[in-house]
C-alpha cells in the first residue's frame, strides 16, 4: 500500500500513513475528470433564464387594423414578435442543465484527482488542525508551516465552526467535509489539506 507523509500543526514530519491504492495510486484518466468536472459545474447553473412567448405577453388581443385597404403590412397582433413590446421567439425558459455522468466514471474521476494531488505533492495530511477558537491568523500559521500557499481546500472529518470560520476570509482557502468531498472542488484548489481523521473518513466513505 502507498505511504503518505504525516505532519504536525508546525509542519513537522511526525510519521507516516497507509492508504488505499485504488483511491491514491490510480491511473489519471483525464477523459473522467473532464466530463465529471463539466456535469458538475452544469448541476451548479440556476437555469432560471425565462421570456415571454407571445401567449405570455400582455396586450394584443385586437387586430391592430384591417387586413386590407390601409396599404400597411398585414398584422393580426401587436404582441407579435417583429413588434416593439412583443414576444421573444425561440427564447430562454427555465430548465435544469445538469445531465448525469455514468457511476464508475465519476469514481474513477474522483480516484484521479486525488491520486494526481499525491503525484504533484500537493496532498498534505495533517494530524490534527487544533484550532482552540476561530482565528485567521491561527490558520495562515497553520498554511504557511505546511507550505500551502496559492489556495487550498480543507478537508475536515466532521463540521468544525473553529476551522471554517478562521478559513473563510483567506481568499483561495475554502473547507469542506470528508463526505462532501468532490472532483470540482479538488481541481480547484492548488493544495489539498486533510486532517489524518478526515482521511480515514475518505477511505471509509469512497473507499468501496
Amino acid at each position: 500500500m502507498p505511504k503518505l507523509t504525516l505532519y504536525n500543526r508546525d509542519g513537522e514530519e511526525v510519521s507516516e500513513v497507509e492508504v488505499r491504492a485504488e483511491l491514491f495510486a490510480a491511473p489519471i484518466k483525464k477523459g473522467a475528470l473532464y466530463h465529471t468536472a463539466v456535469a458538475q459545474r452544469a448541476r451548479r447553473r440556476q437555469g432560471t433564464a425565462a421570456t415571454k412567448g407571445r401567449s405570455f405577453v400582455r396586450g394584443g388581443g385586437a387586430k391592430p387594423w384591417p387586413q386590407k385597404g390601409t396599404g400597411r403590412a398585414r398584422h393580426g397582433s401587436i404582441r407579435s414578435p417583429i413588434w416593439v413590446g412583443g414576444a421573444v421567439t425561440f427564447g430562454p425558459h427555465p430548465r435544469s442543465f445538469g445531465y448525469k455522468v455514468p457511476k464508475k466514471i465519476r469514481r474513477a474521476a474522483f480516484c484521479s484527482a486525488l491520486s494526481a494531488k499525491v503525484r504533484e505533492g500537493k496532498l498534505i495530511v495533517v494530524d490534527d488542525f487544533k484550532i482552540e477558537r476561530p482565528q485567521t491568523k491561527a490558520m495562515v500559521r497553520l498554511l504557511e508551516n505546511l507550505k500551502a500557499s496559492g489556495g487550498a481546500l480543507i478537508v475536515t472529518a466532521q463540521t468544525d465552526e473553529n476551522v471554517i470560520k478562521s478559513a473563510r476570509n483567506l481568499p483561495g482557502v475554502n473547507t469542506i467535509t470528508a463526505p462532501q468531498l468532490n472532483v470540482l472542488d479538488i481541481l480547484n484548489h492548488n493544495y489539498l489539506v486533510l486532517s489524518q481523521d478526515a482521511l480515514e473518513k475518505v477511505e471509509e466513505v469512497f473507499g468501496a
